[in-house]
């Protein structure tokens, strides 16, 4: 009964949310506030309709309701239940509904705190919310319902594929559906700026937060999702170039651009048209992944489905949406004036720069991404892409990138120098260059990437510390101190996340440039060396799990003939779903990671064995960290929370 009811609510959701698509466009056309008035209970109770849905889809998983098709094919009595719960979204349907919860809660989110907007542009903002929720709304009721029932219900299910028995699903699909759904904030309010005719600092203040958010849980959900894939996959990676990975990053990139360019838009009235269209491709590109993990068109370990008509139908959804905005794009955009002017040297000619890397940065990913299809459809070859081209192609950008970032953020508004701005950051440049020669010299036979790793790092936490720093004057250390304390929550968190992203390349080069592999087959009581370490086979046992069997290996890691730990790496069995895992056990440390891999067993009686020193593997994951915390302080300033003054203007720039 439960079930019927979360899909009547769905139905239910459906209706109001064409409704609340229709009645607030015309009303906010007309200036007929009631009509308008319909948009902000109408979001609200999509929310909540949509929310029981959910909550009833959660509960046949959690009681196991075979008599439901999604249940019998993607859960099992035996799974322990945070499993059981996470298994709602793992898969394509449970998905797509937690893709429309998390539609409907930022739906809501503006209507509830969008107090400050005009109430024309609320309307139309909510409108063009709501629009979107209607095309999944029919996606999911039309080609991909949830609540299908069997006709003779089975005894039991086919069990969640395995490699998402981990805590890891419980976390990365939520915060990275948050950040893709949430970038529909930033299209709507594009969307309904275009309508209006009007695009001026007050809009790109009551944007820049929405997409601080969406940009905050992206930043979040691929970390966790780069995190899971190192210590679940067993290959001792963290980013392997995937078509599903790249469909998160390419979104990513885009809100990066989008918030600096934002930030133009209220600062000087420039880069209004660029600001929207930035808009749209971020949104545009998080539909693009959604097409790309659904549709099958393109083979990935992370596909959620493999059905043609469900592609069709998302790309019905991202022709209609990317292409109706870019229409009305280009009907408004040149009229979209510019107020503020400024010189080659500025710090709007430096975010400009920093726009440009970062968007063409996401067309490479997007052109490796999307090649192989092309050439089977135009020329008939099946090609890849792989690790190669995208670190040959993409690295010089982000190279670029962290070069300028520094005296680029150092730069005055509307005419600057290039001598003053680099003036406070030559103490950088030399520790930066130290250190990367400081590493030339200690590492032996490798290449450049280390060296130039730590200089780039260096180079960008510091010059984040600098610019800070210099934000608090020029009197005593003392009131320097004092002042730092008091600058705006935005200046902090510029400074974390630009320190963050150093720490991030810093890592990455690190642990590319300085890892070490060890692939053998050892005997049980075997000892073996791994650069510095010892690495015994204790014991290898069998274990049973709840819904698995395993084969846990006890194993011994010394230096220096002291003990330092015990590790214990599994290789699971899952027998309803067929398929094996591997478990790596990880000794994490601050400098590296000793990472673990135990093996199938050999004729001669030992076991295959996988060793990897990861050095700096953590501050990869600690610098995007750092990266989301310094965006939830910068949420966190007065300016961005209330649109300080936004509510005050009476007249804005007109887009003329």
């Amino acid at each position: 009964m439960i079930t019927e009811l979360g899909h009547f609510a769905l139905i239910l959701a459906f209706g109001i949310a064409i409704v609340q698509m229709i009645f607030p466009l015309i009303g906010a056309h007309k200036g007929w506030r009631s009509w308008m008035a319909v948009a902000d209970p109408a979001a609200i109770s999509q929310l909540i309709l949509v929310g029981f849905s959910f909550a009833a889809l959660t509960w046949a998983f959690m009681s196991s309701d075979f008599s439901l098709k999604l249940v019998f094919e993607n859960s099992h009595s035996a799974k322990p239940m945070l499993y059981k719960i996470a298994g709602t979204w793992g898969n394509h349907e449970g998905s797509m509904l937690l893709w429309l919860l998390i539609l409907t809660l930022f739906g809501a989110s503006a209507a509830l705190f969008g107090g400050n907007l005009p109430a024309t542009l609320k309307a139309r903002v909510l409108a063009v919310q709501s629009a979107i929720s209607v095309a999944f709304f029919a996606f999911i009721l039309f080609t991909s319902n949830p609540f299908l029932r069997l006709a003779i219900p089975p005894l039991d299910g086919k069990d969640l594929n395995p490699l998402l028995q981990d805590p890891g699903l419980a976390f990365h699909p939520p915060f990275l559906y948050l950040g893709y759904v949430g970038l529909s904030m930033a299209f709507s309010f594009a969307l309904a700026a275009l309508i209006e005719g009007r695009v001026d600092a007050a809009w790109a203040r009551w944007v820049r937060p929405w997409t601080l958010a969406a940009w905050v849980f992206l930043t979040i959900g691929i970390a966790l999702g780069s995190w899971w894939a190192y210590y679940e996959l067993g290959w001792g990676g963290f980013w392997f170039w995937d078509p599903v990975e790249n469909a998160s990053f390419m979104p990513w990139l885009f809100a990066a651009a989008l918030l600096h360019s934002a930030i133009v838009v209220e600062k000087r009235e420039s880069l209004k048209s660029w600001t929207i269209l930035l808009a749209i491709l971020a949104f545009g590109f998080s539909l693009l992944g959604t097409f790309i993990v659904r549709s099958g068109v393109i083979t990935s370990v992370h596909a959620f489905a493999n059905d043609p008509e469900r592609g069709v139908f998302i790309l019905a959804i991202l022709a209609v949406f990317v292409g109706g905005a870019l229409t009305l794009y280009a009907a408004r955009a040149g009229a979209m004036e510019a107020r503020g002017v400024f010189s080659l040297v500025s710090r709007e000619s430096a975010l400009v720069l920093n726009n440009i890397l970062l968007a063409v940065s996401s067309f490479v990913v997007f052109v490796g991404t999307i090649w192989p299809l092309f050439a089977e459809i135009i020329v008939g070859r099946t090609l890849s892409v792989g690790a190669p081209f995208f670190n040959a192609a993409f690295t010089p950008f982000m190279v670029a990138l962290a070069v300028i970032l520094p005296p680029g953020a150092m730069l005055a508004w509307k005419r600057g120098t290039i001598g003053k701005a680099m003036k406070p950051l030559w103490g950088v440049v030399v520790l930066a260059v130290a250190l990367a020669g400081l590493a030339f010299a200690l590492q032996t036979g490798k290449s450049a990437l280390g060296p130039v790793g730590v200089a780039l790092g260096v180079w960008v936490v510091f010059g984040a510390l600098t610019d800070l720093w210099q934000r608090t004057g020029r009197q005593g250390i003392a009131a320097r101190l004092g002042r730092l304390g008091r600058l705006p929550r935005s200046d902090w968190g510029k400074a974390l996340s630009h320190a963050g992203l150093g720490i991030t390349i810093f890592g990455i080069a690190g642990l590319i440039a300085w890892q070490q592999e060890d692939i053998r087959t050892a005997q049980i009581g075997e000892t073996f060396a791994v650069g510095a370490w010892e690495i015994t086979v204790e014991s290898v046992e069998r274990a049973e799990g709840p819904n698995y069997s395993s084969t846990v290996a006890a194993m011994a890691v010394a230096r220096d003939g002291k003990k330092i730990a015990t590790l214990h790496p599994e290789k699971r069995f899952y027998p309803v779903a067929a398929m094996p895992t591997t478990e790596a056990a990880i000794r994490n440390g601050f400098l590296r990671d000793i990472y673990l891999v135990i093996g199938d067993a050999q004729s001669n009686g030992g076991y295959t064995v996988r060793t990897y020193i990861k050095p700096f593997a953590n501050w990869i994951w600690g610098g995007a960290i750092l990266m989301a915390l310094g965006g939830l302080v910068s949420l966190t300033d007065r300016r961005l929370r209330v649109a300080a003054g936004a509510a005050k203007r009476v007249e804005g720039v007109p887009a003329e």
